[in-house]
């Protein structure tokens, strides 16, 4: 597999139960020498701790607009001066549509706003949600936007039905992240 040694990625993580295989996919990442920086929802918190991010990543993780490290450090524009490209992974409805909107009240929603590079979502969400009228306009709106897309797949979900919605596994992300770097 192709190294990503010199490459940045931001990934961030909102609140869905996909957010443990977000771990494995930063793993991943780190084992092909890519920079990985994290940042998490308030919600993606409640699923995967920072803890765990942190320790992969061997950098702290970004969850809080207001707690910039420096006296003036505005986290959501200089985390992506130094991005090659931002991975959403679990991407919820939540985030889909804030980003169609231009919602920005957290700190991963303010940064996406602000990206100066390419943003990849690999969505994830009940399939009721996914094929909700509402998400599939932001869907289709995020799309001619130029932001990109990997799945979601079909399969079980964590509330136990079988459809749409399933987050792509971290092979496929990563698959998609080397074909986009590689552009």
């Amino acid at each position: 597999m192709k190294s990503l040694q010199g490459k940045e990625i931001l990934l961030g993580i909102t609140g869905g139960i996909a957010a443990y295989k977000s771990a494995m996919l930063c793993s991943d990442l780190i084992k092909l020498k890519a920079s990985v920086t994290v940042m998490m929802t308030e919600n993606a918190t409640h699923f995967v701790g920072p803890l765990t991010f942190s320790t992969l990543t061997s950098r702290p993780v970004y969850s809080n607009m207001w707690a910039a490290e420096q006296v003036y450090d505005p986290q959501h524009i200089s985390l992506t001066d130094k991005a090659d490209l931002i991975v959403v992974a679990p991407a919820t409805a939540n985030i889909i549509g804030k980003m169609t909107n231009g919602i920005c009240d957290d700190l991963l929603s303010t940064t996406l706003c602000g990206a100066n590079c390419d943003i990849l979502l690999a969505p994830a969400m009940n399939t009721r949600m996914w094929q909700y009228p509402a998400t599939q306009r932001n869907l289709k709106t995020l799309n001619s936007d130029g932001i990109h897309f990997v799945g979601p797949g079909t399969g079980r979900l964590a509330c136990g039905t079988e459809g749409a919605g399933r987050m792509s596994e971290p092979a496929e992300i990563l698959e998609k992240i080397i074909e986009l770097i590689g552009k």
